[in-house]
């Protein structure tokens, strides 16, 4: 998640001073009660010996109870009885199982996502996007917890909060910071989407696959405070998810502190469940600024209420959520058990004895290792083998890489890995034992986004695209370039993501837009980003709906984008795009072949393990590799007219090993 940023003067120390209190600077701040177990403190990890297993530690296997969830849901009624907000309140495990919903009497049935653009304006009638949209409380409520859940590890405790932070047009988003570049995930809220292919639907209870993960959220991640992750002995086990003020937005000024009612109530329910101090988001920075946590601090919270049967059917009740929830509480899963969906790769599946998979709950990967299905479009499609050799020398870099969000300082990179084919198709996924679960689907939409724009059926696919078609003439304008989109310019992700920017260059006031941004810099917001947005937000609209009715309307089906099927059943575009770095396309010689994506620790750390891993694995194999240095999108120069200005391929991290002082390791490669 960290980039270079021009951080000048714009703030002010006391304004990063301001900053790093505002989530709470130790236990006492967000973590008033003792945990159920003493919360140790991380440890670094040893340092790594190249190509060798054994160097992660898997987090221990922990679950929330259903008396843990009535008493999360208890004391995060009490919260909102005490500030007069009847809210929707939502819990969910590490892997997304939604496992309560609770209503309070009164509370909204409906939230409006935010009508808010750049400068804090409303649109007015120009509505973009998402912006605007109706959706229901719970939906809000889901994906508050779910992002809660799934930007959290062992080594990180992040929030809705913290989410907002991160995907703004300015980083960190003040009005005092306007001329800064984008924030490091910016895209990241249009992942995890109810129409992805990866993430898992609602199950029939009962069932042997009934809790796998990771599970969708209604309408991708959060941005909203109020979604706070739980944590039991050290061990993140799921999140809390809060809605009742009826507005989904976002936090637009880091410099004040809000007194932000829902966050409060969910402050009050993860007591007792609090990450270690150690580990929140306001111990993370990034180029000098720390991570928002939390607005609220446990002072001011109201007395703590914990019991259960005596809000439930007298203050509110349990409810059904249609496609999350059948109105009960039930128990969360731990995660690495083959009942959560991820567990530890067998010798079998990986040969790193580190890895973990996707599985699908009875004992079956999800993902095995296999060779390209597009011989139709690739004479020399990838083979299985070299799948497999790909993924092991990502992972091996993934292996001594130095973490760049994760606490204390020095521990180890954690992330997944994911490598499709020329059709998207999912080819092998690996995943480090405490990798943010966010980054499974992240890595995937990166490797898929990669092939995609680099392939020559980029502009067919988009020009049969409803809605869409026009981007392509905007993208030659902007590149004046009358072949862009014929495969004859290799694409990254960071290349793509240049190009999605509300300014260009990023974070340049008074640039014209990126040609896959919206049409105007000022009709930006974090639902509407441009082409990212408009691929998916019908899917997402199907699937508010369905929710809505009751399951009367048609649910959105587990393939996102409008694109057309590049064969029956296949979106090359089946879980959205991404727009931030840590993918390239795979070639054999001057043929794209297929696409790596990585996410979970920092994106130039991202773009080291595919760029790198890639390179390592060409090198072993002789086969495959990198795209040609001729084709790659560093070499294309934007004309503005005033100024020049090259899009970037990758940008690795400059000294970024554990076990070695090597410096700009992918120079020249």
């Amino acid at each position: 998640m960290i980039k270079n940023l021009r951080f000048g003067a714009a703030i002010s120390a006391a304004a990063l001073i301001l900053t790093s209190c505002g989530g709470g600077g130790g236990s006492n701040n967000f973590g008033g009660t003792p945990s159920p177990s003493p919360a140790p403190a991380p440890a670094p990890t040893p340092t790594p010996a190249p190509g060798t297993g054994g160097l992660f530690t898997p987090p221990l296997q922990r679950s929330l109870s259903v008396t843990d969830v009535q008493t999360i849901i208890a004391q995060a009624v009490g919260e909102a009885q005490a500030r007069n907000l009847p809210s929707v309140i939502t819990v969910v495990d590490r892997v997304g199982n939604v496992l309560a919903v609770f209503r309070m009497n009164g509370a909204n049935q409906m939230a409006t996502v935010s009508r808010k653009t750049i400068g804090g304006q409303a649109a007015q009638g120009q509505e973009v996007g998402l912006q605007g949209v109706m959706v229901p409380a719970t939906t809000a409520a889901i994906a508050k917890a779910v992002t809660g859940a799934y930007l959290s590890s062992g080594g990180n405790a992040f929030s809705t909060r913290t989410a907002s932070q991160i995907v703004q047009e300015h980083f960190p988003p003040a009005p005092t910071t306007v001329g800064l570049e984008s924030g490091p995930l910016f895209g990241v809220q249009f992942s995890q989407l109810p129409c992805s292919d990866l993430n898992t639907r609602f199950r029939p209870m009962g069932g042997a696959d009934a809790l796998i993960g990771p599970k969708r959220s209604p309408l991708g991640l959060s941005a909203d405070p109020g979604g706070l992750p739980l944590y039991k002995d050290g061990v993140v086990v799921g999140a809390i998810g809060v809605m009742g003020d009826g507005d989904y937005g976002f936090d637009d000024n880091i410099l004040d502190v809000e007194v932000d009612a829902e966050e409060a109530i969910a402050l009050a329910g993860i007591q007792g469940f609090a990450p270690p101090a150690a580990i929140a988001a306001n111990r993370i920075s990034v180029d000098g600024t720390s991570l928002r946590f939390s607005d609220m601090v446990v002072s001011d919270l109201s007395p703590l209420k914990n019991n259960f049967a005596a809000i439930n059917g007298s203050v509110g009740s349990l409810i059904p959520v249609t496609g999350y929830t059948a109105g009960n509480i039930i128990a969360g899963t731990a995660y690495g058990t083959e009942a959560s969906g991820v567990r530890a790769s067998t010798a079998a599946e990986f040969t790193n004895s580190d890895a973990f998979v996707l599985t699908d709950g009875a004992g079956n990967n999800r993902y095995p290792i296999r060779g390209g299905t597009d011989s139709a479009a690739v004479a020399n499609p990838l083979t299985a083998a070299e799948v497999r050799v790909v993924l092991e020398e990502a992972f091996k870099v993934l292996s001594r890489a130095r973490a760049q969000i994760r606490q204390p300082l020095d521990s180890r990179m954690q992330a997944t890995v994911s490598v499709v084919d020329t059709h998207g198709q999912i080819l092998g996924i690996v995943r480090s034992p405490d990798g943010p679960i966010f980054g499974t689907d992240v890595s995937l939409q990166k490797a898929r986004t990669a092939a995609f724009f680099s392939n020559v059926a980029a502009e067919q696919q988009l020009l049969n695209t409803p809605g869409i078609s026009s981007i392509v003439q905007r993208i030659r304008t902007f590149l004046g370039d009358p072949t862009a989109l014929t495969g004859t310019v290799a694409f990254a992700d960071r290349s793509g993501g240049n190009l999605a920017r509300p300014y260009f260059p990023d974070g340049e006031v008074g640039r014209p837009p990126g040609p896959l941004s919206t049409d105007q810099s000022s009709q930006f917001s974090p639902f509407a980003v441009g082409l990212q947005t408009n691929l998916i937000a019908p899917n997402v609209g199907a699937h508010v709906a369905f929710v809505a009715s009751g399951g009367t309307s048609t649910d959105t089906i587990e393939r996102c984008t409008q694109v057309p099927d590049v064969a029956p059943g296949q979106k090359r575009l089946a879980n959205g795009i991404q727009i931030f770095p840590g993918s390239v396309p795979i070639y054999r010689g001057d043929r794209l072949v297929g696409g790596i994506g990585v996410s979970g620790d920092g994106i130039d750390q991202d773009d080291m393990v595919s760029f790198l891993g890639l390179n390592n694995a060409g090198i072993r194999l002789g086969t495959i590799g990198n795209a040609p240095k001729a084709i790659r999108a560093d070499n294309v120069v934007v004309d503005l007219g005033n100024a020049n200005v090259r899009l970037r391929y990758v940008n690795c991290p400059f000294a970024p090993f554990l076990d070695t002082n090597q410096q700009n390791v992918c120079e020249g490669l």
